[in-house]
């Protein structure tokens, strides 16, 4: 370890959190981090794990999701999570008891207790998380990891930083080549391709819906700025398909009440239905506001078009395999930055201009149904995890 890096890092660490105490109190009484920041930031109601288990840590719902099938082999009680988000927390909650926020970088100190292994998932490079789980006698994975083109860049004007960092981590498992050589390129070493885990096991259908008469297009994990492009188009759809039915599944709930306001006024101004799905369960109206989480893949087995939201704003797309595996005819935009992997692996996915979606959904007989032309293998992380039981 070096010393010298870890004080400085630990006391400049230290500073930043003492500095946005304010902020943070004030934040906190935001609905979207009512819980979390309390709890990353404060400890409130968030006791340390417990040790000697396998101590998994995911950003977010994608991706405490992606890592099903590698808790699904493990015994439930060696199972630790952590997250920084409420949506991933819901996820983590369904693993196991032992679910956490991940307290911010200073806190770990005398929350970290030993594990027999941690694995982070893709690109939550916090140096204390590794350097402190490590030093306490866990065996440190970084899995999934990825180094997007658009990242890449940045990550090299720091690389004095990742090559610290890197140097707690035991062993890399990268989704491509490419990724393997970015990531060596900052310091990674003992690096191993695997692929994309979120190709490993698909999340399936949890109930059978009932599909509509007529063509049903979903938009899925929408964000702001791309509702009134997909409506826009879909009002244009509905002038040759006026049986056509719209699912609206935006990315976020705290934006559900946003998006209600823009669909109530396109049903207005189209002179069509609407209703939210949590009022009820289907999808008879023109316009549906899917305003409940954990749905998304039900509503993928029914439809006919997925419009992939998160590319049509430069957010970096979303995960369109899960659209895949049904068959479905897919529409992305072109900022898909972040998912370029899966993209290559899926064949048949159509990318359009938001200015073109009317356009080409106009055309969608044309677009091939999309497949899979890939998957993952698991196997160098699962023999690793069980050397470690």
């Amino acid at each position: 370890m070096n010393r010298l890096f870890f004080l400085a890092y630990s006391l400049v660490s230290i500073l930043i959190y003492i500095i946005a105490l304010p902020f943070l109190f004030l934040f906190s009484f935001k609905a979207k981090y009512r819980h979390s920041i309390p709890a990353r930031f404060f400890l409130w109601k968030n006791p340390p794990l417990k040790r000697g288990g396998i101590w998994f840590h995911s950003c977010s719902f994608g991706e405490a999701r992606a890592i099903a099938p590698l808790v699904e082999m493990l015994p439930k009680e060696v199972l630790r999570m952590s997250t920084t988000t409420q949506t991933g927390k819901s996820v983590t909650d369904s693993y196991t008891e032992q679910s956490r926020y991940l307290p911010f970088e200073p806190l770990l100190f005398g929350w970290i207790r030993p594990q027999r292994a941690l694995v982070v998932m893709e690109a939550e490079f916090w140096y204390l998380l590794f350097a402190l789980a490590k030093r306490r006698g866990a065996r440190t994975l970084l899995i999934n990891a990825r180094m997007s083109d658009r990242s890449f860049p940045k990550y090299l004007k720091m690389a004095w930083l990742y090559r610290q960092i890197f140097g707690h981590i035991d062993a890399v498992y990268a989704q491509t080549p490419k990724d393997k050589a970015r990531l060596e390129q900052l310091g990674a070493t003992n690096v191993t391709v695997t692929g994309n885990i979120k190709l490993a096991a698909l999340p399936k259908p949890t109930k059978t819906l009932a599909k509509p008469d007529g063509l049903l297009v979903c938009a899925a994990s929408t964000h702001r700025g791309e509702e009134e492009i997909v409506l826009d188009a879909f009002g244009t759809f509905l002038e040759e398909h006026p049986e056509a039915k719209l699912a609206v599944v935006p990315r976020h709930p705290e934006r559900f009440e946003e998006v209600a306001q823009l669909v109530e006024a396109f049903a207005a101004k189209q002179g069509v239905s609407w209703h939210r799905y949590s009022q009820r369960k289907e999808f008879e109206s023109t316009v549906t506001l899917v305003d409940a989480l954990g749905e998304l893949v039900n509503i993928y087995a029914v439809s006919d078009i997925v419009i992939l939201g998160g590319a049509f704003v430069p957010v970096g797309g979303h995960n369109a395999a899960e659209a895949a595996q049904f068959g479905c005819r897919i529409l992305s935009g072109p900022h898909y930055f972040n998912q370029k992997d899966i993209f290559e692996a899926v064949e048949g996915i159509a990318i359009v201009e938001p200015a073109n979606l009317g356009r080409r959904l106009l055309q969608y007989g044309q677009i091939k149904p999309a497949s899979l032309r890939w998957r993952t293998n698991l196997t160098p992380i699962v023999k690793e995890l069980e050397t470690l039981l």
